[in-house]
């Protein structure tokens, strides 16, 4: 007779267990988009560099455009980087703890982790939207819209949130350890 599966055994790979792994998946997503994107902002800075140096006729539009690739790159990838544990981490310290404490790290940490998302998602929203509505540009010769960029703040919050929740239900043992990449 086989006995019927605990709902923490069920967490483990239900739907919750799905739902972590579709964060996961749209954030090795955006990862796979913003490599181009770096690809991108280096031939801009080497067509800027050539055509200064050999043509000395400067680009219009070069320096804004690798300011804000990179810029959308540095935001958008930190959902990238936490998934795949690139971000900075103080395992030395968190070694030392005591088992309890290490047991509990996840969840005293998330309040704050999720404040610093949500905080990237409200304001960094409103700062996007009004750009948005004011249609606000940069100014200079080239006058591209500054909404975009602004627009990767809150994104990068959501991002962020998202995958700080999956990676503590993760820890905590509430879902199955992650699929690798």
């Amino acid at each position: 007779m086989t006995q019927a599966p605990t709902p923490r055994a069920m967490a483990r790979g239900g739907p919750l267990a799905r739902a972590c792994d579709t964060i996961d998946a749209i954030d090795d997503a955006v990862g796979r988009w913003l490599g181009p994107v770096i690809i991108g902002v280096t031939i801009a800075i080497v067509y800027e560099i050539v055509a200064r140096s050999v043509f000395t006729s400067a680009t219009v539009w070069a320096n804004e455009a690798t300011v804000y690739g990179s810029a959308a790159v540095y935001l958008l990838a930190g959902g990238y980087a936490m998934r795949h544990s690139r971000h900075v981490k103080l395992d030395g310290f968190v070694e030392s703890m005591p088992a309890a404490v290490r047991r509990a790290l996840p969840l005293a940490r998330l309040p704050f982790m999720l404040a610093y998302a949500l905080t990237l998602v409200v304001v960094g929203g409103s700062a996007a939207w009004a750009s948005f509505l004011q249609g606000e540009a940069t100014g200079t010769p080239w006058n591209p819209p500054i909404w975009p960029v602004k627009a990767c703040i809150p994104a990068a919050g959501l991002l962020l949130a998202l995958q700080m929740l999956a990676d503590t239900l993760r820890e905590l043992g509430w879902v199955r350890p992650r699929v690798a990449p």
